[in-house]
């Protein structure tokens, strides 16, 4: 599956995306991840559909960041430029979950292993090689930090930990619960309808949710919550979540 970015006048951006898109080991890796997650483990998928949600979801957070005054990490501390941390959110987001091709567990030091045996094919004759030793540095840091527990030491590191955990809209559930899941965390992410990014009333952004049922609660509560306060970013952001219309009842009945 292509991704589907909006590059704007980002060439560099657009040349990478181009190189992603034409990387066979790559997109080989998000199908094995895959395999592994959904068909292996019944989990929910980690694969090229999480992948190009989440590169969206960070290259938008990323933009909404700069344009409220915030300074991306790599032009305050190695003096690139905003087109270059818009690269870094992206590869990060496209390498962040390949690690899965050996294990759940432990994925993400896995990715980082993986990731920095890809990022000179993906990176070469688009950027120097003193400049594609940052960019390699900062997107593998990006992706170990993606962890929930971890703390990111850039706001690109950051904002790739806020973008993964907003893809939980109610079909990114189906497939544990379908499985036979019927565990709060599965149920609560079935509540969640739609997830929509816009400027916050109080502060910069404004992550709104709209939920079918009143459970959803803890999906937002357990899962973005805690990313959100292991970010680095908590300050720029607000969280509304409403019930759209009549509740809608999810299980009929559990049983142990």
């Amino acid at each position: 599956m292509a991704l589907n970015i909006p590059v704007r006048e980002n060439k560099k951006l657009e040349a990478v995306v181009a190189r992603i898109n034409e990387n066979v080991t790559l997109n080989t890796y998000w199908y094995c991840s895959n395999v592994n997650a959904i068909d292996r483990l019944g989990i929910n998928d980690h694969g090229p559909v999480h992948i190009r949600i989440v590169a969206n979801l960070a290259l938008k957070i990323l933009r909404m960041l700069i344009e409220a005054g915030v300074q991306p990490s790599v032009e305050k501390d190695h003096k690139l430029t905003k087109d270059d941390a818009e690269v870094i959110v992206v590869l990060a987001a496209c390498l962040h979950d390949i690690g899965h091709i050996v294990h759940r567990m432990n994925h993400e030091p896995f990715s980082v292993a993986l990731a920095a045996d890809l990022l000179p094919e993906l990176l070469k004759d688009i950027y120097p090689e003193r400049e594609r030793a940052i960019i390699t540095a900062e997107v593998l840091h990006a992706v170990y930090a993606h962890e929930t527990e971890i703390e990111p030491l850039t706001v690109e590191a950051g904002v790739l930990k806020i973008a993964d955990a907003l893809d939980m809209e109610e079909g990114r559930a189906r497939i544990p619960f379908q499985a036979g899941s019927m565990t709060i965390h599965a149920v609560s992410a079935l509540a969640i309808e739609d997830v929509q990014l816009r400027k916050g009333e109080k502060r910069p952004i404004c992550i709104a949710i709209k939920m079918s049922n009143s459970a959803g609660i803890f999906q937002i509560d357990n899962l973005l919550k805690e990313k959100l306060k292991h970010s680095g970013l908590a300050e720029y952001f607000e969280i509304r979540a409403e019930i759209a219309g009549e509740e809608k009842k999810l299980i009929e009945r559990y049983e142990l």
